[in-house]
């Protein structure tokens, strides 16, 4: 007994049972929402994408570094947003009740976190002016945060009931 309620096999079933019903109503609770993002939200996110990628695109052309190096940055830039996608993606199909195995959760936050520590590396090691520096790490964390926006808002649009019309995001009556 523990504080009076005895604990056999049968209450801890009858416990599961009313766990496995309140999740289950949460979860239809939960999808009859509507979790589509309004247009500003959706148009913010892409313009932060647009002007995170073409600032790091840009900069990257003009710079007067290597090929080599400005091939190193580019490949980070593209795998820190497949990273943070896929992560994003995950933690989202794990709230959701869709299984994601372990070990591609971990694969998703070690690429989160080996793009952003080559990117620091990459940068504290190049011979470039601080404000340059700078300038790339705030248009790669834009960009990686921007990506993130717009695979979230794919997927609350792509959640909504067909038939329903929804303006700035707010069900109507």
């Amino acid at each position: 007994m523990i504080d009076g309620w005895p604990i056999n096999l049968e209450n801890r079933i009858k416990t599961e049972e009313v766990l496995k019903i309140i999740t289950s109503t949460r979860i239809k609770i939960m999808s009859s929402v509507s979790q589509r993002p309004s247009s500003a939200f959706i148009g913010a996110s892409w313009v932060a994408l647009c002007v995170g990628l073409a600032a790091f695109l840009v900069g990257l052309w003009n710079s007067q570094i290597m090929l080599n190096e400005k091939g190193f940055y580019f490949a980070i830039l593209m795998y820190g947003l497949f990273a943070a996608v896929s992560l994003q993606k995950s933690i989202r199909d794990q709230l959701q009740g869709i299984p994601v195995t372990g070990l591609y959760f971990g694969l998703c936050w070690s690429s989160v976190g080996l793009t952003i520590v080559l990117m620091a590396v990459g940068l504290w090691n190049a011979s470039l002016t601080l404000s340059e520096k700078g300038f790339y790490a705030m248009a790669f964390v834009l960009s990686l945060f921007a990506a993130v926006a717009i695979q979230k808002n794919v997927r609350d649009m792509a959640m909504e009931p067909e038939g329903k019309k929804v303006l700035g995001g707010d069900l109507g009556p």
